[in-house]
Order: structure tokens, then C-alpha cells, then sequence
């Protein structure tokens, strides 16, 4: 009886070494979706992680990108994520919002001064942020910029009533920004991202509000004329996995997934603003006028931005995650 015991544990082990051997040699396939067009920087930078994760992994995991918004828009990936049709997402603020709203107090209308402000509050909370993400089923891989948000249009804005002459598109699953275009009386068209451009094209919308980059790589600004100086906030994004995706990965194969994700954060970050600056300069080469915002009409949208921000305040984003952010953004001012 007790070698038949024996037996049994020895061939019981030999079956789970065995399938962990077959599991570690099977290449693992992550499927990844982003709104990222192919061709642009975001895509260009996620092909070198790609190549980077498979030469470290010894070809064991495989990324396969799905851009373009072939996927759908971010509430489509976030649900296909959450169903194991897709392993994860490279996302902005909006679609990380729908997994974990606080998410977008980074993303409040003039939360910051600069570029800096904002790495320094993302650094502080990033250990923060990454434990709500995993509270939630994902893993938190790498932040990335899309870059500061302007306002870009086809009738030049210089005061208050030149808002209301306004057609702007306003993402369908950004109640932010939303709510800021009813506080300053905007005429506001819902929808998802993968409509602005034919919406632009017929004349649906007129406007929108974007970063640079966005706007050149998916050709809205091809359909706009004026762009505004002023900097309304950052708009930010990240790289999740599910935690589902994740457990198919062995201990050594996300270490390798987790180093070279630090490094492309680094890039996102980094050239993504560089590119940012180019954006706008093309566009002004083409003839789109960079239109100086007076104090006056800056003031208003500050002041209504800040009582948007208000209203959200336990809907969208706890009021004390909020509160902590400010005191940390004044700490760091002084």
C-alpha cells in the first residue's frame, strides 16, 4: 500500500513538471489593442517593446498589436479584456477610468502647471495606482503621454461667445471633458474616437480637443484651421495586462515583461512630448494659426474647468484622492 502510495505522488509530480516544461516552451501570445494608428510614434515605440520582449523571452512570448481601433473603442477593449478576448491594452485616461476612476485626477483641466508637475504627482502615485489595478485584475505595465490638450477648431477662439459658435466632438466615455463643454456652454457631439475624423469630414463637428500628435497621426488636423496657445491639461495613457493574461507567464517571463515595459515607459514619456512639439509645428507649417488665448477667456475656462471638477467630485474621482493631489501638487510648487 505505501509503495502504491508512493508510486501515485511520484507519478502525480512528474505529470505537473511536465506540463509546467510544455507550458514554459509554448509560446505564449499576449494580444494587445490600442487606438494607436499603425505608422505612428506610439505604434513605432511598441514595435521595438515587441522585439524587445520576444529577444528576451528567447521567442516564449509573443505580442500581437491590434491598432488602429481594429478592436474598437476603449470601452470595447476594456470589456473584451475583462471577457479574456483580449490579454491587454495600451490605453488613455479615458479607458483607464472605466477600470479605475481616480485614475482621472491626473487628467483635470489645469490640475498642472507643466509637463514636470505632472511626472512628479504620476511618480509619487504610481506605486498607489498600481495596487487599485490590481485590486482590480490587471496589471499596471507602463504609463505613456498622448500629450497637452488644446483646443482646435475652425473658427478662431478670442472670447467667451466664440465658444458658443463651437460643434465639438466630446468622447462618448469622457465625462470630463463633458461636463467642462455644458459648464462653458459648448454645443458638444458625442462620440467615440473612431467617429471624429468622418464627423470632421461632414461637417457633423467642428472642433475638438487634443493633443498635437493625436491630432496629425489620425489626420484631424487635415479638417481644422486654428489650434488655441492655451493648454487645457495633459492627456496621459498606459499599458495594462489582465490578470488572467498574466498567469499564463511564467515567474522569469514577466520579469522580462516587467523590465522592458519600465523602459518603454521611459520612451512614451520622453519622445512622445518630443514628438508632441514637432505635431504642432507641421500643423503650423501647413497654415494652421496658433491663435494667442486672452487672459479673459483663459480665466473663464479655468474657472468653469474647476467647477466641472467640483461636480465630479465622489462620481467620477474620490474628493479625497483629489484633495491629496492638490496638496501634493502645492507641496511640490513651494
Amino acid at each position: 500500500m505505501r509503495m502504491t502510495r508512493l508510486f501515485a505522488a511520484l507519478l502525480c509530480a512528474c505529470v505537473f513538471l511536465g506540463a509546467a516544461r510544455a507550458r514554459a516552451q509554448t509560446p505564449q501570445t499576449l494580444k494587445i489593442a490600442t487606438l494607436a494608428p499603425e505608422g505612428s510614434s506610439w505604434m513605432k515605440l511598441f514595435a521595438d517593446w515587441k522585439a524587445a520582449v520576444d529577444k528576451r523571452t528567447e521567442g516564449q512570448v509573443k505580442i500581437k498589436f491590434y491598432a488602429g481601433g481594429v478592436a474598437g473603442d476603449e470601452r470595447d477593449v476594456v470589456r473584451k479584456m475583462r471577457l479574456g478576448q483580449m490579454s491587454g491594452a495600451a490605453i488613455t485616461a479615458v479607458g483607464l477610468g472605466l477600470i479605475d476612476p481616480d485614475v482621472r485626477v491626473l487628467e483635470i483641466p489645469f490640475m498642472f502647471q507643466n509637463e514636470e508637475e505632472l511626472n512628479q504627482a504620476r511618480n509619487a502615485l504610481d506605486g498607489e495606482f498600481r495596487k487599485k489595478f490590481e485590486a482590480k485584475g490587471y496589471q499596471f505595465l507602463a504609463w505613456g503621454d498622448v500629450g497637452p490638450v488644446r483646443v482646435m477648431s475652425n473658427v478662431p477662439l478670442r472670447d467667451k461667445a466664440d465658444l458658443g459658435k463651437l460643434k465639438m466632438w466630446s468622447w462618448t466615455d469622457d465625462p470630463m471633458f463633458a461636463k467642462v463643454y455644458q459648464r462653458l456652454g459648448i454645443n458638444a457631439v458625442p462620440q467615440g474616437v473612431p467617429d471624429l475624423l468622418p464627423s470632421l469630414q461632414t461637417g457633423l463637428v467642428d472642433a475638438f480637443a487634443g493633443p498635437p500628435l493625436a491630432a496629425v497621426s489620425f489626420q484631424w488636423h487635415s479638417k481644422i484651421k486654428y489650434v488655441t496657445s492655451l493648454v487645457v491639461s495633459y492627456s496621459i495613457g498606459a499599458l495594462v495586462l489582465s490578470e488572467k493574461a498574466w498567469q499564463t507567464l511564467t515567474p522569469p517571463q514577466r520579469a522580462a515583461l516587467t523590465d522592458e515595459s519600465r523602459g518603454l515607459s521611459e520612451k512614451l514619456i520622453r519622445l512622445i512630448r518630443d514628438d508632441n512639439a514637432s505635431a504642432l509645428k507641421k500643423m503650423q507649417a501647413l497654415g494652421i494659426e496658433v491663435v494667442p488665448t486672452p487672459e479673459p477667456l483663459a480665466a473663464t475656462i479655468r474657472g468653469e474647468s474647476r467647477k466641472a471638477a467640483d461636480d465630479l467630485e465622489g462620481k467620477l474621482f474620490g474628493r479625497d484622492f483629489r484633495a491629496r493631489l492638490e496638496q501634493l501638487v502645492a507641496s511640490k510648487r513651494k
